[in-house]
């Protein structure tokens, strides 16, 4: 069920990647960006699946409470190794093991989007799942391309979108810029049953 109002609502992304905000910009519809305050640990046993959904909604729930009348978007992204969920390494050193873990793996990108309007009541979540087939990489390769692009702020330790594309045999997905951090195709469509015009 769709929702509109006489004047189109204020957007605010509920997210503080610099990924995301360079994706939305893509859309050409005004928004504004909001932190949000979400303990993003994973609960015990919890799947990268259902983290990265819990994540999404709990982030546009959030910053929904700020923005009541906004239509806000939320977004979480967990690299799913055989059912373990694998974060943003933060250090050099995580994101030497994380990549050594991976090489000549296949991994899943689970991009979660919830999409949240508390005046009117809309609330809608999705997931893209991204298969990514690692390279069987050596030690050095791993290390030159962590010193050319320390991606140590991304899920899976590489960006598709630079240089990290050089480590990867293959990306299957049916939403392409759910790898870089927000599912575009999705957002479109969950904006429009908020009651947004896009372009």
């Amino acid at each position: 069920m769709a929702f509109s109002s006489p004047l189109p609502r204020p957007l605010v992304l509920g997210s503080t990647s610099r990924y995301r905000r360079e994706l939305l910009e893509r859309l050409r519809v005004p928004f504004t960006v909001a932190a949000p305050d979400v303990d993003e640990t994973p609960q015990p046993g919890e799947a990268p699946r259902d983290l990265a959904l819990r994540l999404a909604l709990a982030k546009a729930r959030a910053v929904a409470a700020q923005h009541p009348e906004a239509v806000v978007i939320g977004s979480d992204q967990v690299a799913d190794l055989d059912g373990e969920p694998l974060g943003k390494p933060g250090t050099h050193e995580r994101a030497v093991a994380q990549l050594q873990r991976m090489r000549g793996r296949t991994v899943v990108f689970q991009t979660a989007l919830a999409v949240v309007c508390q005046a009117t009541g809309f609330e809608a979540v999705d997931l893209a799942a991204v298969e990514v087939k690692f390279r069987a990489l050596d030690d050095g390769a791993i290390e030159r391309y962590l010193r050319a692009e320390t991606p140590y702020d991304c899920a899976g330790s590489a960006k598709s979108e630079g240089l990290g594309i050089a480590l990867l045999d293959a990306i299957v997905s049916d939403d392409p810029t759910a790898l870089v951090g927000l599912p575009l195709i999705r957002t479109c469509r969950l904006l429009r049953e908020a009651g947004l015009t896009l372009p």
